[in-house]
């Protein structure tokens, strides 16, 4: 088995030591011809606390259509119980301009504004992982290729050369059959 150092030198052109760390990982995944894809979802969902959970559904909900029924239907019924308190008894809760409801809109847009950038933050972090993973994919791919190209031209030369000596073997054969045919005549 050959080492990490030898395939650096090779592949790359430079020493194992100045590669960064990825390309020292890809390197050694060669050399020990292990796989180097993996479920990168799966590490990363088994990493997640409960907060991170919280933010991914708080995100999920508040960019759902059913938080915009939800949220339009609560606005008209807010906006229709006080026109029918209005009408029924002469009062309202909450006057127009809806001070009130203009309060809980400022919280709910508080509260979920931070969650959601949780959210994006940690998806953002996701893409760089699966990006990173896509890169050492790639780089492998590329030096396997690379690689089968070497062992393909070292199997051509060694046919052309075997190709050549049979050549030779051949011409000698039929300059030893016209040597026989001139002598025969």
């Amino acid at each position: 088995m050959k080492k990490p150092v030898d395939f650096a030198e090779k592949l790359f052109g430079v020493p194992f030591d100045s590669l960064d760390e990825l390309t020292k990982k890809v390197a050694r995944h060669i050399a020990e011809r292990k796989h180097i894809a993996r479920n990168t979802a799966k590490e990363l969902d088994t990493k997640t606390t409960f907060g991170q959970r919280a933010a991914d559904a708080v995100a999920a909900f508040g960019g759902s259509w059913t938080f915009i029924t939800l949220f339009a239907v609560i606005l008209v019924v807010w906006v229709g119980l006080n026109s029918f308190i209005l009408v029924k008894y002469g009062n309202i809760f909450d006057p127009y301009p809806y001070i009130l409801l203009n309060l809980f809109l400022s919280m709910l847009a508080a509260i979920q504004a931070p969650i959601i950038l949780m959210s994006q933050n940690r998806q953002a972090e996701k893409d760089r992982l699966n990006a990173e993973h896509d890169y050492e994919v790639n780089l492998k791919a590329e030096l396997e290729i690379m690689m089968l190209h070497d062992k393909m031209d070292l199997l051509r030369e060694r046919q052309w050369e075997e190709l050549l000596v049979i050549q030779k073997e051949q011409l000698k054969l039929l300059a030893d059959l016209m040597e026989k045919k001139i002598v025969a005549e």
